[in-house]
């Protein structure tokens, strides 16, 4: 094969692969659609990953893994398109058979997604037809193949055209060889122009779908689309005030109260599910005498309270953002649990979500006396696609892996030796309580600072336990007792300050460790995230002018 016609060829097969997932992936979103095909390719890529590249991923990307792996799926399939694309000269019906059954895999997979519906199907098989058409013009334009033709032919039809609009030296067909006209069905390749011409638009219209479409949009935005017509009904237990001095003032110091759309978003979902809340139900069952159905309505007319809890991912590392604070509010989880009945030896709830994503929470930490919520809004508002809507769960003191369903469909009572969840068969620990850790927000890693007194600040945490103090040293010189900011409760974070006076020029360093009032103190053991998080003292370096 001569190299302008594997150009071709492979330009073929990408340029019909990205009509495929662009136009699908836009038309998922003019059907509302929840899952494109390559929305599923990376949920399924997702589901395989072992867990040593999935902690690579995140360390390396945080809150964009999405995003990244988004794209990769793109170019992979791009790539493999384009080399089932050179099959197109010596096998066309071959090739053209493999890009449709490539299609159609992806259409089922699409299908067989538990929150897929009619939309998503019907977006997805007709991505397909159009990236089949796609490929079948672009295959007539490369080689003049006319798929009325016998399946074996390869001789191409010479055409009057110069060499220099075959871009060849003037033999005829793609590869040089003469034949007769219309010999197996086969016609006049386009020049080069007009083929790069069909391609390049090809191209265009792929790369606008993907650009315009859900997947991009959804990851890359964060899908936060609330229910806007959603109206919470005010808590019964509404939180007490944030206490004067909770906030130590301090430029960059992260906000006591977080935004909903400033919160950290680490979930499997590579695309947050559009969940109607209308056909929406929660299901408590499993170990219980009476199981139930909640549908959204009933759990809006509940006694609703509202509690301040900070939210931890396990994945965050030494020093990192993958926290925040927010005002919860939700259905108490002990009282559903009272109303089912749990058998006495239930000793682990395992959550459902719709995207098949599943958690284990010790049953003691949903019937104890913490503020345990299905929760349906943040900050005084309805939960946002990406972080739950319309309901996700908050369990205090422990990571969110085990404890924070987005998505919740089902509470199933269980037992830990009858059932494992999503990470903890991968590893992770079952029951992850949050340790006592701290943060420094100011001064940033290696920030230039004025001589003389240099101000320090940050946050700590130590959920269900609360934070009693917070200390700070200077280079390798004594732990000093820094000013720690009101506290709201044992379950939210607290800021804290310190002045370090009269500090040379020079470089410098500043580390931070917290004590919580059970009397542990913050480890400087450094180790990684899995099974139960990254600890270690966080250490800042600085210069000071």
């Amino acid at each position: 094969m001569r190299p302008q016609t594997r150009t071709r060829a492979f330009a073929s097969g990408l340029a019909a692969t990205l009509v495929f997932l662009g136009t699908a992936d836009v038309l998922a979103r003019l059907l509302g659609a929840s899952t494109s095909p390559l929305t599923a390719v990376g949920l399924l890529v997702i589901r395989v990953m072992p867990t040593d590249l999935v902690k690579l991923a995140i360390s390396l990307f945080g809150e964009a893994d999405k995003l990244v792996l988004v794209l990769s799926v793109g170019l992979a399939g791009l790539v493999i398109g384009g080399f089932a694309g050179l099959l197109l000269r010596t096998r066309p019906r071959t090739a053209l058979l493999a890009l449709t059954a490539a299609e159609a895999a992806l259409t089922l997979l699409v299908a067989l997604r538990p929150e897929s519906g009619a939309g998503d199907v019907i977006a997805a098989a007709l991505g397909a037809v159009l990236g089949a058409f796609a490929f079948l013009l672009l295959l007539r334009a490369g080689t003049g193949y006319r798929s009325g033709g016998h399946p074996n032919s390869r001789v191409l039809r010479t055409s009057n055209r110069s060499p220099e609009d075959d871009g060849r030296d003037g033999r005829g067909g793609l590869d040089g060889r003469d034949g007769p006209a219309g010999r197996g069905g086969s016609g006049a390749p386009t020049g080069r122009r007009g083929f790069f011409t069909l391609a390049g638009a090809a191209v265009l219209v792929g790369s606008v779908g993907i650009a315009c479409g859900r997947t991009i949009t959804a990851v890359g935005k964060g899908a936060a689309e609330a229910a806007r017509r959603i109206v919470l009904p005010a808590p019964a237990v509404p939180a007490p005030a944030v206490p004067d001095g909770a906030e130590v003032g301090v430029d960059g110091v992260a906000p006591f109260t977080t935004a909903q759309e400033d919160l950290y978003r680490i979930d499997t979902a590579l695309v947050p599910p559009s969940i109607d809340p209308d056909t929406w139900e929660l299901r408590v069952d499993g170990l219980v005498e009476e199981p139930f159905t909640l549908t959204f309505d009933d759990l809006l007319a509940m006694r609703l309270e509202e509690h301040r809890i900070t939210l931890t991912c396990v994945s965050n590392p030494v020093g990192g953002d993958l926290l925040g604070t927010g005002t919860w509010t939700g259905m108490p989880i002990r009282e559903l649990l009272d109303r089912a009945g749990v058998l006495p030896e239930a000793d682990m709830v395992l959550s459902h979500s719709i995207d098949g994503f599943t958690a284990s929470t010790p049953l003691e930490a949903m019937t104890d006396d913490r503020a345990s919520l299905v929760a349906v809004g943040m900050n005084g508002e309805p939960l946002t696609e990406v972080h739950g809507f319309p309901a996700r769960l908050i369990v205090p003191g422990l990571y969110g892996f085990v404890s924070a369903t987005k998505w919740v469909t089902r509470i199933e009572v269980t037992r830990f030796d009858r059932a494992e969840a999503y990470w903890t068969q991968r590893g992770w620990d079952a029951e992850a309580p949050i340790l006592v850790a701290s943060r420094i927000d100011v001064p940033r890693g290696l920030e230039k600072m004025s001589a003389g007194d240099v101000v320090v600040a940050g946050s700590a945490w130590a959920q269900q336990h609360g934070v009693e103090s917070v200390e700070v040293r200077l280079d390798d010189g004594d732990w000093q007792s820094a000013d720690v900011g009101a506290e709201a409760n044992i379950d939210s974070w607290r800021q804290w300050r310190m002045t370090l006076a009269d500090v040379e020029p020079g470089r410098h360093s500043v580390t931070v460790r917290a004590t919580d009032r059970s009397g542990t103190v913050q480890t400087d053991e450094r180790r990684d995230p899995i099974p139960n998080s990254a600890t270690g003292h966080h250490r800042v370096e600085f210069r000071v002018e």
